[in-house]
């Protein structure tokens, strides 16, 4: 009869603290703790599966009871060495606490631990999964835990330590088992596969290292798994990844092309051909989040060795993934993974999952309208130049910025006022439906007021008074909607023609830029301003803007613009800056003019305003 197989991971266990990989913290830290007869009776192991916990536990019993001890090199011959090598210790007791969880199991423990060793110098107890006990049987241990007989040692063993009571872990020495490295795992992946007769490339062992989540044993099993395959043919990172049910990065090159490119129907086939083959909709999506994560650090790398640690790719592929990922913004690759991310959770919950996977990439691909970094930042700027200075802020509540628009005009000078227009559209930004929305409330809620007009040098105060104002909201404000009653250096009084307005008026954002600019004017020290609701006497005042109109002209005919703009619409302007003497019974249906030109004439009830 044949000898039985015995698998790599138990084959190849360490046997002494020189044999474990990659937790060199905690060997220095036992080992220590055995020269220097420092020996606790209790230790919590932590740490991720597969890491060396319960083959830790094993050293430390063996090099505590061979017959040479306590050593650091247990000779493996004598009795003690020899039982828990094959797994039958007397003296050393390993119980799972998964099936050894209840109040019963923690007593029999108690019951025994008062039996003296038969073979070494102390009873070890090694509980493995010790965060599956019950809350009754932690208490239970918890006494004997705390001050056990002198020859008895616990070693508790765990994956998930926040589970295990606080009682308990102050009670022990904790170790914390780190995952061990892709580069430690592939050094001794390599030695066993050379001891083993195993023809494997070096890519298939960093892909098996890559897969086993930092733990030895996951690898080690991987590795026999492979061992079987063709003897005659070499092991490649293509047969570990069919193996494992995982995507090539031939394939997820491909298809991730499809999807930076917005080639869906390639996409779309391509995921057939892998779905085919026998992938499952989860495993795929998780090869792409991997996929993109791995353009992501290729696109901040610039050193390649660096790039090569944290993807653990192959030199030609992170140099293939550099040029693919060349032309693409981090913000893409960011947002790519977030949309996989989310379709993971949905193609795990869902029960058809294909469907799920198939609405990603076809999302992904037509990703059309997204918008890189650059060209948000250009439309930032664009904005906040309409908005710096220039753009008058139009509130909600207040109707739209009355234009000045003459009846009549005149065709000198027409391109310069084509710009003037297109610039004041811009800058005013103000909607035909708005302007339509203004218009009718100012022909049923706010007829023009009846009086005398004020005489010129209360016009020509008020006007120099508003030049001063800095704040061009306020400014226009102001201009459109007040009406002077009276001023002087001392009172300036105000009327508006709704009590919103008069309110308005009043708030400091309004009320103090008007004070600022009255006082340089005046150049006094104090002013009141009065702002009131208008009444019958208070007689409709133009805006004072006359001068800088004529201002806005001569710069106008200095420079030459663009004639894209409706030739009444600039003629309409031009005659605002040369403003003559009109009829204002004209009708408005008599004038040939264009319906936005006639909009804007019937929002101010036809009336010109010199």
């Amino acid at each position: 009869m044949t000898e039985r197989y015995l698998p790599l991971y138990r084959k190849y266990r360490p046997q002494t603290f020189h044999d474990l990989i990659g937790q060199e913290n905690i060997v220095k830290s036992l080992s220590n703790a055995i020269e220097l007869g420092k020996i606790s009776h209790a230790y919590l192991l932590c740490g991720p599966r597969g890491t060396g916990k319960t083959s830790s536990a094993r050293i430390l019993a063996k090099s505590l009871n061979c017959a040479q001890g306590p050593t650091l090199t247990p000779c493996g011959k004598c009795p003690s060495c020899l039982d828990i090598m094959n797994s039958t210790p007397i003296d050393v007791v390993e119980i799972d606490a998964a099936s050894n969880r209840k109040v019963e199991d923690a007593r029999n423990i108690l019951e025994k631990i008062q039996f003296v060793p038969v073979n070494g110098r102390y009873k070890i107890y090694i509980i493995d999964e010790v965060h599956m006990l019950t809350t009754e049987a932690f208490n239970t241990l918890l006494k004997t835990l705390e001050e056990p007989p002198e020859n008895v040692i616990f070693i508790l063993a765990t994956t998930e330590p926040h589970k295990v009571l606080e009682t308990i872990i102050s009670r022990c020495q904790r170790f914390d088992f780190r995952r061990i490295t892709t580069d430690d795992i592939v050094n001794h992946l390599e030695k066993i596969s050379k001891a083993e007769n195993i023809n494997i490339t070096k890519d298939a062992l960093f892909t098996i290292a890559k897969s086993s989540a930092g733990g030895m044993r996951d690898s080690l099993a991987l590795l026999d798994q492979l061992s079987v395959m063709d003897a005659q043919k070499e092991i490649t990172a293509d047969d570990v990844n069919e193996m494992l049910g995982r995507l090539s990065f031939d394939v997820l090159f491909e298809l991730s092309c499809c999807m930076l490119n917005s080639n869906s129907q390639q996409a779309i086939s391509m995921l057939d051909k892998i779905y085919n083959k026998g992938n499952e909709p989860y495993q795929i999506i998780s090869n792409l989040i991997m996929y993109f994560r791995n353009m992501l650090i290729v696109k901040n790398c610039s050193d390649r060795n660096i790039a090569m640690d944290l993807t653990q790719l192959s030199e030609q592929n992170i140099l293939k993934m550099r040029e693919q990922v060349e032309p693409v913004e981090i913000e893409q690759l960011i947002y790519t993974i977030e949309r996989l991310s989310f379709y993971s959770k949905e193609i795990r919950e869902t029960t058809n999952r294909y469907l799920w996977l198939e609405l990603c990439l076809i999302e992904l691909c037509s990703n059309v309208k997204y918008s890189t970094y650059s060209q948000l930042l250009n439309r930032i700027e664009i904005l906040e130049s309409k908005l710096s200075g220039e753009t008058t802020y139009i509130p909600a509540s207040a109707p739209a910025p009355r234009l000045n628009i003459k009846t009549q005009v005149n065709t000198a000078n027409s391109e310069p006022v084509k710009t003037e227009i297109k610039k004041i559209i811009e800058k005013q930004d103000i909607s035909t439906h708005e302007i339509s929305n203004a218009a009718e409330e100012t022909k049923t809620s706010s007829p023009p007021l009846s009086g005398n007009e004020p005489p010129s040098d209360l016009s020509a105060l008020w006007g120099g008074i508003l030049q001063n104002i800095e704040s061009v909201p306020s400014r226009m404000f102001f201009y459109n909607l007040s009406r002077p009653v009276s001023i002087s250096d001392k009172e300036i009084t105000i009327s508006f023609m709704k009590e919103i307005f008069v309110k308005q008026a009043k708030e400091d954002s309004k009320n103090l830029p008007l004070k600022k600019a009255a006082l340089a004017y005046f150049n006094v020290e104090d002013i009141k301003i009065t702002v009131k609701l208008a009444d019958a006497n208070d007689a409709p005042v133009s805006s004072n803007i006359k001068p800088i109109l004529e201002e806005k002209k001569k710069e106008l005919t200095q420079k030459t613009t663009d004639s894209d703009i409706e030739e009444e619409n600039a003629l309409a302007l031009q005659e605002n800056l040369n403003p003559t003497q009109h009829n204002e019974e004209n009708s408005l249906s008599e004038t040939n003019y264009s319906d936005s030109t006639k909009m804007i004439l019937e929002l101010f009830n036809g009336k010109i305003i010199e």
